[in-house]
Formats: C-alpha cells, structure tokens, sequence
C-alpha cells in the first residue's frame, strides 16, 4: 500500500494536470487530424477550455456541456459533445440576447425539427432534419414577419411545389423542384405584384415560350427555347 501511495504522490507532483485537470484558453489551442492539442506539445489535451469556447476536452475530443460567447460577453451557443461529436440539444443566441436557434444533433448531424429567429426576435425558419439534410416541410419568413419561401426538402434538395414572397407579401415566384432544380412552369413578379417572367424548364434548362416583362407591365422580350437554346 505504501508503495501505491507514493507512486500516486509522484504522479500528482509531476505531472499536475493529470491528476486535477489542466485548465487552459481555447486561444491557446491547436488542432490536427480533429484532435485539440496544446501549442508546442503531441498529446491530446485533457482538461478545462476557458475563453470564447468553454467546455472540456478528452483524449483531445470535445466532451459533455460547452458554451460559447460573443465578443461583447453575450453567450452565443449552449451545447454538448459526446466523443467529439455533438449530440443532443443546441441553443444559440444573436448578440443582443435573443435566441438565434434551436434544434438537437445525433451523431454530430442536425436532427429532427429546427426553428431560428432574426435578431429582433421574429420566427426566421422552421425545417426538419434527418441525419444531417433537411428533410419535409420547410418555411420561412421575412424580419417582419411576412412569409418568404414555402416548400419541401427530400434528402437535403428542394422538391416539389415551391413559392416565394416579397417582404411587403407580395408573390415573387412559383413553380415546382424536382431534386432540387427548377422544372416545370415558373412566374415571377415585381414586388408591386406586376409579371417579371413566365416560361416553362426542363432539365434545368428553359424549354418552350418565355416571356419577359418591365415592372410597369410593358412587354420586354419573348421568345421559344428548346434544350435551354433560344429557337425564334
């Protein structure tokens, strides 16, 4: 036992911060291949993260709640790490204190629904996650509250119907995405609601009659396309 005890003592004389924690800034860290080290060393940091970022650090992985700050001293973001990836709820915070964003990872990955906010508190965007892509309704707004785009993500890409709005409400587009791209018939409008476009896409290119016009109603130009080439 004596011998146990005096291997112990010599462990924490010599080395510290093994036995306490080490403390240390986040400033004063670097990172290689995903791991954090402390400048001039080759081993993976263990210990207590002060400064912008604050948490704590295993094996050089980030590990269980951290927090982070704006520059003036506002926290920017709560969250939490398990083996150096983020897991579980995550809480940001614009600059003046109103929250920016929420929403849960799994297995470092966005996951299930998210909402953020414009630093005057209006609702920003709604949208729901699946391992890391968005996935099912979509929906956002203008800082004064007006809607701005409405639609459906599958696998991370715009699918399916979609509109958009000026911030006085006003329609700016419609049409339809098919794997993210355009297909199908478009209109856009000026935001005094007069028509700025109106044609058909296909394969990501504009197919059939288009028609261009000013925002006072006066025709600007029109013509046919095929395979994304004007014909007459």
């Amino acid at each position: 036992m004596r011998h146990i005890l005096t291997s112990v003592v010599l462990v924490v004389l010599l080395f510290p911060s093994l036995a306490s924690g080490e403390t240390v800034k986040w400033g004063d860290l670097i990172v290689r291949e995903g791991l954090h080290y402390k400048k001039f060393t080759d081993v993976p940091f263990t210990g207590k993260i002060t400064g912008e970022f604050q948490g704590k650090l295993k094996n050089g992985k980030k590990e269980g709640p951290w927090v982070s700050y704006h520059e003036n001293g506002q926290l920017l973001s709560k969250f939490n790490y398990k083996n150096g990836k983020m897991e579980g709820p995550w809480v940001s915070h614009h600059d003046n204190g109103q929250i920016g964003s929420e929403g849960d990872f799994k297995n470092g990955k966005p996951d299930g629904p998210w909402v953020y906010y414009h630093k005057n508190g209006q609702l920003e965007t709604k949208a729901t996650y699946k391992n890391g892509k968005e996935e099912g309704p979509y929906e956002s707004h203008h800082d004064n509250g007006q809607l701005k785009e409405k639609g459906t993500f599958k696998n991370g890409k715009k699918e399916g119907p979609w509109v958009v709005y000026h911030k006085n409400g006003q329609l700016s587009s419609k049409g339809t995405f098919k794997n993210g791209w355009k297909e199908g018939h478009w209109v856009t409008y000026y935001d005094n609601g007069q028509l700025e476009t109106k044609g058909d896409y296909k394969n990501v290119r504009f197919e059939g009659p288009w028609v261009v016009y000013h925002d006072n109603g006066q025709l600007m130009s029109k013509g046919t396309y095929k395979d994304g080439k004007k014909v007459k």
